[in-house]
């Protein structure tokens, strides 16, 4: 396991690592189902893992995205999954026995610390998110999630198209329809994977997103 590529692993003592199993998981698999009960902490290391939750209405909302780093923290202190998880990407995760896990939190102050500030990040995260889902047009959400995500105007996917769509809460048709009118007005440039502000866009900072609401 390489601690640079995943940096979250490296606040893991190599004791806790070494309690780990390493497990594939291949594209579609359902890990685990909501109602399970949770015995290992997870950590993506290679492809991406969903949360996904499905209402009685049929609509399958995506809460979170791993691409590298843990998942499903909340699996912590609970009974039982909220929420399926399922892989988007075939790939390989680090489960930790959640035992294991909650005894370096208690003992390994450092490991604490590393803990809390990544809780918190995923809090930051989950603000943005509802804040963008808030806003009502397909073009709001995209200049939301650059100005929140990206950096100086611009944002780098790390997955495909359709994947951001499902994070915005768009259709990937709407997605698509709504970059191409944006670049055609000159609001964004697009270059493979990175999806830029333009023009005047880029220079009216952060705050235009949340003026508009």
């Amino acid at each position: 396991m390489d601690s640079n590529s995943h940096p979250q692993l490296a606040a893991l003592s190599a004791e806790l690592a070494a309690c780990g199993r390493v497990r594939r998981f291949a594209e579609g698999e359902v890990l685990y189902r909501q109602g399970t009960r949770p015995r290992a902490m997870l950590c993506v290391l290679e492809g991406e893992l969903r949360l996904v939750r499905h209402s009685s209405a049929g609509r399958t909302t995506i809460l979170q995205r791993s691409r590298g780093g843990f998942i499903a923290e909340a699996s912590l202190e609970a009974s039982a999954y909220h929420c399926d998880i399922v892989a988007a990407e075939a790939g390989r995760l680090l489960a930790i026995p959640l035992p294991d896990f909650r005894r370096a939190l208690d003992e390994d102050g450092g490991f604490r610390r590393n803990w809390i500030r990544h809780l918190a990040g995923e809090v930051r995260r989950l603000r943005a998110l509802n804040e963008r889902l808030q806003l009502n047009s397909a073009a709001d959400r995209i200049l939301h999630a650059i100005d929140s995500t990206g950096r100086d105007g611009v944002l780098t996917l790390e997955g495909s198209r359709k994947a951001w769509a499902a994070d915005l809460g768009l259709s990937h048709e709407a997605l698509y329809r709504t970059i191409r009118r944006m670049v055609d007005a000159g609001t964004l440039s697009v270059d493979g994977q990175c999806i830029a502000l333009a023009g005047d866009t880029a220079s009216a900072g952060p705050s235009r997103t949340m003026n508009k609401r």
